[in-house]
Formats: C-alpha cells, structure tokens, sequence
C-alpha cells in the first residue's frame, strides 16, 4: 500500500457501513419512486401535484444515493489497488483531514475546486 498512514481495515469498515445505510435507505424510500397515479377521483388536483413533487425529490435523492454508492465503490477499488488516499487527478497525498471527513474522497482539494 502507497499510503501507510490510513487503517484501511477501519477505512473499509465504514465505506461497507455507509454502504448498507445507502442500500437501506433506498429500499424504505422506493414506494415514494413510484409514479403517481391520473385518477383525479380518488386524488385531488393539488395533491397529485404534491405527490408528483415528493416523486420528483425522491427520484433525485435516490440518484444522489446511487452516485455516493459509485464513489464508494471507486474507493474499495483504490484500496484493494493500494492507491487508497492519492488524488486520481494529480497523484499527491489527499490530506487525512479530508480523508477522515469523507472516506470516498478521490481528488485532493486543489483538484477538486
């Protein structure tokens, strides 16, 4: 492994926990993903219209949590490539700081700004 300083056990720890929380997540907010029914009889104008707009902000959470799992995913990758904590852009050192705050992070701050 290139960088020494991480406990990549611990690492890879809390990637797979984040990982079931995503995937839990998801699975309780699928009913929300639905498409909404026409039938004005049983649902009001308004409230199709608020349920459209609570599918349109789950559909969207749902892509977030989709995107956050790729990034997950391209971190156990770089673990198990011992290239876990280097910017896939420049090559140099990604701070522990930033690595503690987000475990998945793949760029150092200048490459991602």
């Amino acid at each position: 492994m290139r960088n020494s300083g991480h406990d990549f056990d611990a690492v890879r720890a809390t990637l797979l926990d984040e990982i079931e929380t995503l995937r839990s997540s998801s699975v309780s907010t699928a009913e929300k993903r639905t498409p909404v029914t026409l039938d004005q009889q049983s649902v009001g104008r308004l409230s199709r219209m608020d349920a459209l707009q609570v599918q349109a902000m789950a559909k969207a959470e749902e892509e977030r949590r989709q995107q956050r799992l790729r990034l997950i995913d391209a971190a156990l990758k770089r673990i198990d490539k011992g290239d876990y904590g280097y910017c896939v852009s420049c090559g140099d050192d990604i701070p522990e700081k930033r690595m503690a705050f987000d475990p998945a992070a793949f760029q150092c701050v200048d490459c991602a700004q």
